[in-house]
């Protein structure tokens, strides 16, 4: 893997209290931030005719440190996930991925992180990058997909800390998975190979493969479902952001003949389907590795290695989904939001569920907070969020489900978790 991507961390296992201090907090909305250093980033300000950001009121951090626990196989972690799945009452649970590792830990509501489960795949050598959660559909169990550097995907039965499916079809690692936001025993995953995978995990077969002729030509970065669960958005090292429409009628007929299909009954395998043309493509965004993305609504957030959140829609403002041919490649931004000091690749934003809240990290430890209005994206207010022994990249950030705990991880193999305050809760 690319050196930014894997750094040596150390042996040492402790945990923190309190004396680590609390946060600090600038205010500042995302016009006054500084650029990025990418020597076209003057040339992409004028071409995108960006407008003036709306300032807002001044207030404090909305969130508060809380503790810290450092996970004593010492590498890297790089992929951290709420079970947002879990209802209102039950406890805020949370992953993470780091080393041949995925570990589960509970939030209690008093504070602190709680230990429940660590699962170790057999092969010394995988190391995970990303973690998503699901459900099984006849017994209701959590169920937890890890994937990375071997290309397999495990998907782990937490209560028995046993893996019940293993996927392999991607001929390289795999940096990302989601899945759907309806239909949970749909996984999405998307590799180093260049291709995107939809799986069906009850019936441990593949759906569907994205990529080829006019597919990404480099790794496949990150992934993401829309809201509705009939698009997917996909960024990866060419620079490029694709989308993919789910809602034919072929795609339509192979997921649902995925849930009936029996591997043990049937004399053939399940008959994959292959789409090589994406309905949107675009490399106007971004001039270097598009190593996180996600849907906000009918928008798109995504980032790259340039300082900068971009949040953009296909086609003129005006023109819905449907109205934009394939074969043309305009978008429109709709606003940026910018920090400093994170020039690496694979490191990835935390979106709240509830679509108020972005927070990403930088190589130095800190993490940057935007208070969202959805009405209009551009008068977002920035935060930063800091602690003095806080000092390795974070990787990715996540959120629970309310959005009142915030977690993330870092190079240095520590978990952070960081409470919102009352006054500000959603």
């Amino acid at each position: 893997m690319n050196s930014d991507k894997v750094k040596n961390g150390n042996n040492e296992a402790e945990d923190s209290d309190d004396s680590c201090g609390d946060e600090s907090a600038s205010y500042t909305t995302n016009s006054t931030t500084s650029r990025s250093k990418s020597p076209s980033s003057s040339t992409r300000s004028k071409r995108r005719g960006r407008r003036s950001t709306k300032s807002k009121p001044k207030s404090r951090a909305a969130y508060k440190y809380d503790t810290f626990v450092k996970e004593n196989h010492g590498a890297n972690i790089f992929g951290v996930a709420f079970n947002t799945l879990l209802g209102k009452e039950e406890p805020q649970v949370f992953a993470t991925a780091g080393s041949n590792r995925v570990t589960v830990y509970e939030c209690p509501r008093q504070g602190g992180m709680q230990l429940l489960h660590c699962y170790a795949d057999p092969d010394p050598d995988e190391v995970f990058y990303t973690c998503a959660w699901s459900y099984d559909l006849k017994t209701s169990a959590p169920l937890l997909a890890a994937a990375g550097y071997r290309g397999v995907i495990r998907v782990i039965d937490i209560e028995q800390n046993e893996a019940v499916g293993n996927y392999i079809g991607h001929g390289q690692a795999i940096n990302e998975l989601k899945f759907h936001p309806h239909k949970l025993q749909l996984l999405l995953s998307g590799s180093k190979d260049h291709a995107i995978r939809l799986w069906n995990i009850q019936s441990h077969v593949c759906i569907a493969i994205l990529g080829g002729v006019e597919g990404h030509r480099d790794e496949v970065l990150s992934i993401d479902f829309n809201m509705r669960g009939d698009r997917i958005v996909s960024s990866g090292m060419d620079h490029s952001l694709k989308l993919w429409c789910l809602n034919t009628p072929e795609f339509h007929h192979k997921i649902e003949l995925s849930n009936t299909f029996s591997q043990e009954k049937s004399t053939l395998p399940f008959p994959t389907v292959t789409k090589h043309f994406p309905d949107f493509s675009t490399r106007d965004i971004h001039r270097n590795y598009v190593d996180c993305v996600q849907w906000f609504g009918n928008f798109v957030l995504s980032k790259s290695c340039e300082n900068a959140i971009v949040c953009w829609k296909p086609g003129q403002l005006h023109q819905s989904f449907e109205q934009v041919k394939p074969s043309d490649s305009s978008c429109t931004i709709i606003a940026e939001f910018e920090y400093d000091e994170c020039e690496i690749w694979f490191v990835r934003f935390g979106f709240n569920p509830w679509q108020k809240v972005i927070a990403l990290g930088n190589q130095q430890g800190k993490v940057y907070v935007w208070e969202l209005d959805p009405s209009d994206p551009e008068g977002a207010v920035m935060t930063t969020l800091s602690n003095t022994r806080s000092v390795s990249t974070v990787r990715q950030i996540a959120f629970s489900r309310d959005a009142s705990v915030l977690v993330y991880v870092c190079d240095d193999a520590t978990v952070w978790r960081w409470n919102r305050r009352q006054a500000a809760a959603i």
